[in-house]
């Protein structure tokens, strides 16, 4: 099957003119041919040119993105395409023939709104461009229909920008905290003395830790279910079929990045499983799940085993990702990040 045949048809916009007319600010842009795929900028000397095929896509990508973290890098976005089979939808900034910048989109078809190439999920968004003066114009070409979400941009950029802060994503430093006792010592005495009693309670288990058998991938979607089908109204996220894909592909796409998984064991018995990326010397835990019905504190007992996993690895930062669920702030250093939903009315 060719890669343009695995775009689910319901996904797929119905053409540039529905595109325009949906989503962007007639003011701002326009097309420079009704139908067309290149459009002005109103009273600037910029054009915005639309690509959706998938192969042009990737090349854009390859060529416009800084590869400084996970999230920009093709085939860890590429994983979530396999999974949802969004329609690419990518707006080149050009000045003459002249390639500027790329805003990677694509098209969600359940909510009618664009947003990132390999959706809300992607962290830590920057703008690919050469110019930066590109960047508040950006704001200006959309209407109420988009979501960029998870923009690190400094604090005075966003002000001007009049954009809306976002979940904040959570970073610990290993150069700042280079041991798990020098990291301990951030708590105070009685936060250390409840983290080292979980520890103590599950350790008495004799739980085991296996790194890297992949297949646990499996076990981690079935903890994750079983833990949130009754306490959460809509379930684990790994209920839906395209999301258990998607994190398969992450798994199969690998390359540029590296794939870890890290499975606890108590009685021959998987009750932990975290699915794991390194990238330039950043442990990325990208998603975890725990029996913690029969083994409460197991939880704080894993994010030991992974800071000091990180640490054994010789890791310069362990990114616990974005949204607090109510214990990352305790733990690690918060990153503003920024969202923007389109032109507010």
């Amino acid at each position: 099957m060719a890669e343009t045949d695995l775009i689910n048809e319901e996904n797929q916009p119905p053409g540039l003119d529905y595109l325009y007319s949906s989503f962007f600010n007639y003011q701002t842009i326009q097309p420079i041919k009704k139908g067309g795929n290149l459009w002005q900028l109103t009273q600037q000397n910029f054009t915005v040119r639309v690509e959706t095929g998938m192969e042009t896509c990737r090349q854009l990508f390859e060529q416009f993105s800084p590869k400084k973290t996970l999230f920009e890098i093709w085939g860890f976005r590429y994983a979530f395409y396999l999974g949802y089979h969004c329609q690419p939808v990518f707006l080149i900034f050009e000045r003459g023939d002249q390639p500027l910048g790329l805003l990677p989109l694509w098209y969600e078809s359940d909510k009618d709104e664009l947003r990132w190439f390999g959706s809300w999920w992607q962290e830590g968004n920057t703008f690919w461009f050469n110019d930066k003066s590109l960047i508040p114009l950006v704001f200006s070409l959309f209407r109420q229909k988009i979501l960029l979400n998870a923009l690190h941009l400094s604090q005075s950029l966003a002000r001007k920008c009049q954009l809306m802060a976002d979940d904040p994503k959570y970073l610990l430093s290993l150069e700042e905290y280079p041991t798990m006792e020098s990291f301990m010592q951030k708590f105070n005495g009685k936060k250390r003395y409840n983290l080292r009693r979980d520890q103590r309670i599950i350790l008495s288990h004799n739980p085991q830790t296996v790194i890297n058998r992949y297949k646990d991938l499996e076990a981690l979607f079935k903890l994750s279910i079983k833990r949130f089908a009754k306490i959460d109204e809509d379930g684990s996220a790994f209920l839906v079929r395209e999301r258990k894909e998607t994190f398969r592909q992450i798994v199969k796409q690998a390359n540029e990045y590296e794939i870890r998984t890290v499975t606890t064991e108590i009685n021959g018995k998987t009750v932990g499983v975290d699915l794991v990326a390194l990238y330039k010397g950043v442990y990325y835990a990208l998603n975890g799940a725990y029996d913690i019905k029969h083994y409460p504190g197991l939880g704080n007992y894993t994010n030991f085993v992974l800071i000091q996993d990180a640490i054994d690895l010789g890791m310069k930062a362990v990114d616990f990702l974005e949204v607090s669920y109510g214990w990352k702030e305790d733990w690690f250093k918060p990153i503003p990040l920024f969202q923007f939903k389109g032109i507010q009315p």
